[in-house]
This record gives structure tokens, C-alpha cells and sequence, in this order.
């Protein structure tokens, strides 16, 4: 690496942040510099593994510590927006994983604190910087599948243990939170092609049993400006696994197998009327593009396709959603005062 490496700060020592940060950390070579856990043995163990420099005692530590550029949030949904304003308030850059925040009001704030810090934020939107989702849109952008018609996000997965964070209403969890964001988003960044972005047309869910206001699935139904229509579905106890996008064109179609995942089926099916298609984009994670994305940014001004604008307008599309099927929205979390 020529340039100089990111110094990053990793709030909690989940399994998500070492397929989300560690690896990609490792690959590109950036430096984790710094991590802290609720439970300081798991990220002694966590420091270990991924060649962390130094465990501190709290995530308030970490936010603070000067040797810190970039904070990187993957925290339980409802400490997503707090720890990201208290990271802001510290003149951080932050990587947050999504949503950034519980709710629209919340996510209001940190866009707000973001202008007034002036340092960089970007939802952790990952599979927007994979080959699989850039192919989505240049086949778009070709005219090859003519205009766009159509479009299905689909995101279902078997249920998470009943004590996972992301059945707690307290803790910001639901399918819609967790799964249903991708589905949305990926509608949401189709703007350019389907005359703006898309509005909630409709949304139905199911309540997960024994989790009051928490949803175990919700469809939605979209529409765009320029006629195209959207279905964007997520089930959280489903009976096996799909994370696919299919994109509906007047000339054709191509859907992406696992747009979330393309490390593990990198695959995008093409369907025109000169034939069938298959095109393999590549496993190299998503996750390792957009870290390199986001440095590139920060050290060179790159542009960089994610802001905290971004981040709002789903978050106001996740609202709607609940609010039309019957859910309340996430509440917000406050932080100790001795944080």
C-alpha cells in the first residue's frame, strides 16, 4: 500500500465485524488500531485473531482515542445512531453498518451531525461495490434490457435463535431492519434508470411470535416515477435462504443469485431475445471493495456513492413500511450517562 493505511476503531468484537472489516482490513491493509467489547475477553480474543493493536476498555474509549481516524459501528441496530453521533461528536469518520439509525428522527440527526462535523459517514451498504450489482446497472445503462419495467429484491433467511438481538424491539430488530433494508435500498439506487426514486405503494407483515412490534417478514410494493413497479420482500424465519434481484427490462431481464452475498454465488443470469446468459462477476468480497471505495475516498476524493442524504432516504422508506403495515416504528436508545 502506498498510501497511508486508515486507522480504524471497531466498536464490539461481532461475527459480523470480521467478515464486514477484519478480512477486508487484512486484504487491503489497513490497520485496526483499536477495539473494545462489552465483555473485554471477547475482544482480547477478537484483538488476537485479527491483528488488532490495542484493546481498550470501552466503546467511549474508542471514539475517543486519537490514534483513531475511522470509527466502524456494527452494533445491534438501536446503538447504530447513538454511537455514530457520539463518533461524529469526536470528529470521526464512521463506517456504520445498516440501518444508521432506529428511525427517521434519529437518522435526521446524525445527517445533522454529519454537516456539522465534517468528516465523512457512509452506511455499510456493501453490495452496492461488488462487480455482481455494477453489472445490474450497466446492463441498465446499455440499453441491452431496454427500459425498466420491473424490479424484485427478494431477502429471506431461517429464523435467528428467539434471543437474537434482531427479535428485540428495544434493541431496533425486526426483519425490515435487518433484511428488508437491502431489499429496499437496491430498489432505491435504481433512481437513475426509472425516472427518480420510489415511493412505498403498499406493505403487509407478520408479527414474529413472542416479539410484540417486531416483524418476522414484510413485503412491500413500489412504484417509480417513470412507471416501472417494485417488489421488495424480506422473511427473517424463512425455510432456507435467498438474496437475490431480479430486474425486469422491455428487451429482457437479468437477475443477480445473491447480490448480498457474491462471495458465496457471484452468478447474474441474463435473459434478452438474442438468448440466455450467464456471467460470473467474481468472489472477491463485497465487503473488501467497499473498504478499498471508502479509503479511496479518504485519501484520494474519489467519489463515493453512499452519504448520510443516503442513509435518511431509506431510513424514511423503512418508516413508511412499518407505518403501512401496522408496525410501530423502531424506538431510540439512549446511551448511560456514563457511556
Amino acid at each position: 500500500m502506498t498510501e497511508e493505511p486508515l486507522r480504524i476503531g471497531v466498536l464490539g468484537a461481532a461475527r459480523i465485524a470480521e467478515l464486514s472489516i477484519a478480512g477486508p482490513a487484512r486484504v487491503t491493509g489497513h490497520r485496526l488500531v483499536a477495539v473494545a467489547a462489552r465483555d473485554r475477553s471477547r475482544a482480547e480474543a477478537f484483538a488476537a485473531e485479527h491483528d488488532v493493536e490495542r484493546v481498550l476498555d470501552s466503546y467511549a474509549d474508542v471514539v475517543s482515542d486519537p490514534a483513531v481516524e475511522v470509527v466502524y459501528n456494527p452494533l445491534a441496530n438501536g446503538l447504530h445512531a447513538p454511537w455514530n453521533l457520539a463518533a461524529l461528536a469526536a470528529g470521526k469518520h464512521v463506517l456504520t453498518e445498516k440501518p444508521s439509525a432506529s428511525n427517521t428522527e434519529e437518522a435526521v440527526e446524525v445527517r445533522d451531525a454529519v454537516a456539522k462535523a465534517g468528516t465523512v459517514f457512509m452506511e455499510g451498504f456493501h453490495y452496492l461495490f461488488h462487480p455482481v450489482t455494477r453489472r445490474l446497472h450497466e446492463l441498465l445503462e446499455s440499453g441491452e434490457l431496454g427500459e425498466l419495467r420491473h424490479v424484485e429484491t427478494t431477502m429471506v433467511m431461517p429464523a435467528p435463535p428467539d434471543t437474537d438481538p434482531r427479535w428485540s424491539l428495544p434493541l431496533a430488530g425486526g426483519a425490515l431492519m435487518d433484511l428488508g433494508c437491502y431489499s429496499l435500498h437496491a430498489q432505491r439506487v435504481l433512481a437513475p434508470w426509472a425516472g427518480g426514486a420510489p415511493r412505498l405503494a403498499a406493505a403487509r407483515g407478520g408479527e414474529r411470535p413472542g416479539a410484540p412490534g417486531v416483524d418476522e417478514w414484510v413485503d412491500a410494493d413500489l412504484e417509480f416515477p417513470g412507471g416501472a413497479t417494485g417488489s421488495a420482500r424480506c422473511h427473517m424465519a424463512h425455510d432456507g435462504w435467498e438474496m437475490s434481484c431480479r430486474i425486469v427490462g422491455s428487451l429482457g431481464e437479468a437477475t443477480a443469485v445473491n447480490f448480498v452475498q457474491p462471495h458465496l454465488d457471484d452468478r447474474v443470469r441474463v435473459r434478452t431475445a438474442s438468448g440466455e446468459r450467464v456471467e460470473m462477476l467474481g468472489r472477491r468480497s463485497s465487503y473488501t471493495y467497499q473498504l478499498e471505495a471508502f479509503a479511496a475516498h479518504l485519501r484520494r476524493g474519489a467519489p463515493l456513492r453512499l452519504d448520510a442524504d443516503d442513509a435518511l432516504a431509506t431510513m424514511r422508506l423503512i418508516d413508511d413500511c412499518y407505518q403501512a403495515a401496522g408496525f410501530p416504528l423502531r424506538p431510540r436508545t439512549a446511551l448511560p450517562a456514563t457511556a
